[in-house]
């Protein structure tokens, strides 16, 4: 087909859209019919937009979040692993080996928190507090890195302590300063990841339990509107096809077209008696 005969059917194309437009007058139930179809549709688009960001938030904030928490915990037990390791550490040159990962992990450990503590935290409807319980880890992690500090410091004046008995001493202050201290820390910190993992868990919970919720109401509002919006069109449809009928004017007659097209007979085609002969 040539370039001209393509503009050939445009062209006549356009000529005919433009009467139709010119004389579509649409009826006030068709206008209502179509606000409520496009209002349907916005209501049901909208919904399912809340449902799709429910689902993004949970994915991104809460399956990623219980990740970052289970990484806080095992670097958690690698810094308590590596004070242990340090306690049983031979020579100065291994004690320096050993301990210099701690602030990279501590570090590591704070960084996490704080990355998830920036999400959209969230309560839940059992009244379980995200926010309250990323402040008591914090709490019961300043607390652990504080006591681990002080043992750390009691093994570096070990090797730096001049007499064996001195040094045997700063030991066994230290090993003792770890078991006492740093082992009932350890287990706030373990305690408080346990409760926020808990509420993270809540939290999620009620997030799709409300994702449920909406695509259930969707479902139902789709269904009732699609019903309502075909009962409406039928029932237009019938007050039209009833309106079409009627007469314009309640005085005017009935049509007797049939009646007028039927010949009247005139005065003189009368049939006339014929007179009796005898």
């Amino acid at each position: 087909m040539s370039t001209g005969e393509s503009f050939s059917i445009k062209q006549r194309s356009t000529v005919r859209l433009i009467p139709f437009l010119r004389s579509f007058r649409p009826r006030s139930s068709q206008l209502l019919i179509s606000v409520l179809i496009a209002g349907l549709g916005w209501m049901s688009g909208q919904a399912l937009e809340k449902v799709d960001q429910d689902l993004r938030v949970m994915y991104t904030e809460y399956t990623l979040g219980v990740a970052d928490l289970a990484h806080i915990s095992a670097d958690v037990m690698r810094y308590r692993n590596t004070i242990i390791r340090a306690l049983t550490a031979n020579t100065e040159k291994d004690f320096g080996r050993i301990t210099e990962s701690l602030p990279g992990l501590r570090a590591k450990i704070q960084h996490a928190i704080d990355r998830y503590a920036a999400a959209g935290i969230r309560v839940s409807r059992s009244g379980r507090s995200e926010p309250q319980d990323i402040e008591a880890l914090r709490q019961s992690l300043d607390q652990y890195f504080s006591v681990a500090s002080m043992t750390v410091q009691l093994l570096t004046q070990e090797w730096t302590a001049l007499s064996l008995v001195e040094r045997a001493a700063l030991r066994r202050k230290a090993e003792e300063h770890a078991s006492d201290n740093a082992g009932p820390k350890m287990i706030q910190v373990s305690l408080a990841l346990e409760r926020l993992v808990d509420t993270v868990a809540d939290v999620a919970k009620d997030m799709r339990d409300e994702g449920t919720k909406a695509i259930r109401d969707t479902s139902l509002l789709i269904v009732g509107g699609s019903f309502f919006v075909a009962f409406l069109n039928l029932f237009f449809a019938r007050q039209h096809g009833r309106s079409a009928h009627q007469p314009d004017s309640p005085n005017e007659p009935e049509d007797n077209s049939l009646h007028s097209q039927l010949p009247r007979p005139l005065s003189d085609d009368s049939p006339q008696q014929v007179p009796h002969q005898d």
